[in-house]
């Protein structure tokens, strides 16, 4: 599934025995897609967080679980821990594309040369998760999660670009969870001011 390089297993045993209690795993999935390649989330759970969907690719004292979800675009990955700018840490070597399916293609490529550019002036991003049966599924961050603008900024830019775009999507659906966003959402807006105005 994923190679986990002497230095990556080094540091997750450092990291996993300095937490209190005993039986934690890492988990690694796919957060999103952007500009760059595939976007990861790595989480430390404990015994009772782990769920029976996850695929185990180390065993003995080591846990490593893969989402399930993201299990076919991880499969040859290899998980490092390196020098880095500002620092060591994790990174993730993956030769799998960022998209098999030409429509999400078409989509991502409208998120990362017309949509992220506008968002990014109000120090926001845009995050393709998925694409099914005609609709594309997003996630915002930055100072778009939780953004009282965020259905305006939503239905008449996000999705009037990437259906004017790739007209294969009818329709553009938000999955961020705006409520832990740095900008607590006080109300759906109806009017303001939107990277797209």
């Amino acid at each position: 599934m994923i190679t986990i390089t002497d230095a990556a297993r080094k540091q997750l045993a450092e990291v996993l025995a300095a937490q209190e209690g005993s039986g934690h795993s890492l988990r690694l999935a796919i957060a999103g897609r952007g500009p760059q390649g595939f976007e990861y989330e790595l989480t430390l759970l404990r015994a009772d967080e782990k769920s029976t969907e996850d695929m185990e690719v180390e065993s003995g004292a080591l846990s490593v679980l893969v989402d399930a979800a993201s299990a076919d675009n991880l499969r040859g990955a290899t998980l490092d821990y390196v020098q880095q700018a500002g620092g060591y840490g994790f990174k993730i070597d993956n030769p799998n594309p960022v998209w098999r399916d030409p429509i999400a293609l078409k989509v991502q490529r409208v998120i990362d040369t017309e949509i992220n550019p506008g968002v990014a002036t109000h120090g926001g991003h845009v995050a393709l998760l998925d694409v099914r049966e005609g609709k594309a599924y997003i996630r915002l961050g930055g100072g778009c999660q939780g953004c009282g603008m965020v259905s305006v900024t939503l239905k008449q830019g996000i999705e009037k670009a990437i259906t004017s775009a790739v007209p294969e999507i009818a329709e553009v659906l938000d999955t961020t969870d705006h409520g832990a966003g740095q900008n607590p959402f006080y109300q759906p807006a109806k009017s303001g001011q939107s990277p797209f105005d």
